[in-house]
């Protein structure tokens, strides 16, 4: 029986947000760890934020509790406002400059997934406003589509990883 290899060269691991898409990877910027909490922001005294290119929109993911926002504003070389109070003092994160075209999704844990495909990632509205449901995904499938954004809302499948 013939079956359709999938060969790829890029991994992420998704943070569904009901506003957040995921990110390209290859946009990365800069990864740290906090060292100051003040709400929807990003602070970093070592930072140089002014100068390491982050723009407007970025994709900021905190990578200790897998929550995704978008930069708002650069306020100062250390400090981001962010679209989304995702940050504790010492909690890791990355940011990433653009969002991705489409990815082909690989579901760790058994579940339901609300998907936002490519096709609709420039319609207005928020990542849930647009998503399709995919409902009793098994653990260790692959979704074959091509999908920019992952919902909180109505994704109960954990251990999402975004390929390219």
């Amino acid at each position: 029986m013939a079956y359709q290899k999938l060969q790829v060269s890029q991994a992420l691991k998704v943070a569904p947000s009901d506003t957040v898409h995921i990110p390209d990877p290859s946009t990365k910027v800069i990864s740290g760890t906090t060292d100051a909490t003040t709400a929807n922001k990003l602070e970093l005294s070592t930072a140089t934020f002014l100068t390491d290119g982050i723009q407007t929109n970025a994709i900021v993911y905190n990578t200790t509790d897998n929550t995704a926002a978008y930069v708002t504003a650069i306020d100062s070389d250390t400090v981001l406002s962010v679209s989304v109070d995702i940050f504790a003092t010492g909690e890791d994160f990355v940011i990433y400059n653009e969002a991705t075209i489409g990815a082909v999704l690989y579901v760790g844990v058994t579940g339901n997934a609300s998907l936002l495909m490519s096709a609709l990632k420039d319609k207005p509205g928020t990542v849930t406003d647009n998503a399709t449901s995919f409902v009793g995904i098994a653990a260790g499938a692959f979704l074959p589509t091509q999908v920019v954004g992952v919902a909180a809302t109505g994704t109960t499948a954990t251990d999402i990883v975004a390929l390219w």
